[in-house]
């Protein structure tokens, strides 16, 4: 299994007055090559379960495995690495920087790894040529629309070809025709080998075929409707 938890818990402010469990007991097995939808409500703990799941932290008690790697065990510099090597994450707001161009917001997270800009601009063009972005890339990132906008935050989480890819509703800001690219950009991506997890209140995500599983939180905990 890419990914497996173990009756996984995360509590925030432990011992203090605002203490909040955000999972309680979640135990979870997700095969590579597959992708998931994440559904339940805000404070279901939808977003804490994709947290680690990305390595951002580890859960406070269970285990959980990332791509052979126990999060429990693993030091915070050492945590991060593994995050950088094995997921891609794309965000709901894009978190694109306006006024850098296209292919500068693409390669940002290969800044910290010392490649050469001519290898960091190979990468990209390959990313942008299948993104069909190409003749953006020179663009400030503020100046292109939203559909260009959610490819060029899809090229970057893919840049270091991590494994997996965790999306946090990525289609909240688009039309529906834009949300159905975007869907067949990922039915591509799962074809490829990419294990991707949707965090999504959408009905035209969890209904795309390319979905292999949907999972319900609710209350912290995975929900059988």
């Amino acid at each position: 299994m890419l990914i497996e938890l173990e009756n996984t818990t995360k509590i925030y402010n432990r011992g203090r007055p605002n203490e909040v469990k955000a999972l309680s007991d979640v135990s979870l097995l997700i095969e590579g090559r597959t992708m998931v939808c994440l559904q339940g409500a805000s404070g279901s703990g939808k977003s804490t379960l994709l947290a680690i799941i990305g390595c951002v932290f580890p859960p406070s008690s269970g285990r959980a495995s990332i791509a052979g790697k126990q999060l429990s065990r693993m030091p915070d510099r050492f945590l991060t690495i593994h995050r950088r090597e094995t997921i891609g994450f794309i965000f709901q707001q894009f978190n694109i920087l306006p006024r850098l161009s296209v292919l500068d917001n693409i390669t940002l997270p290969l800044l910290p790894l010392g490649i050469s800009p001519a290898a960091r601009k190979a990468r990209a063009q390959k990313l942008m040529d299948q993104l069909s972005i190409s003749h953006r890339q020179n663009f400030p990132a503020g100046q292109i629309s939203g559909g260009e906008m959610q490819r060029v935050a899809i090229a970057r989480a893919l840049i270091n070809n991590q494994p997996i890819i965790l999306a946090d509703e990525p289609t909240a800001h688009l039309d529906s025709r834009l949300s159905m690219e975007f869907m067949q950009i990922m039915a591509d991506l799962k074809k490829a080998g990419k294990t991707i997890i949707i965090a999504s209140h959408d009905t035209l995500v969890a209904e795309h075929p390319a979905i292999d599983r949907i999972i319900h939180i609710k209350d912290g905990r995975i929900h059988v409707p």
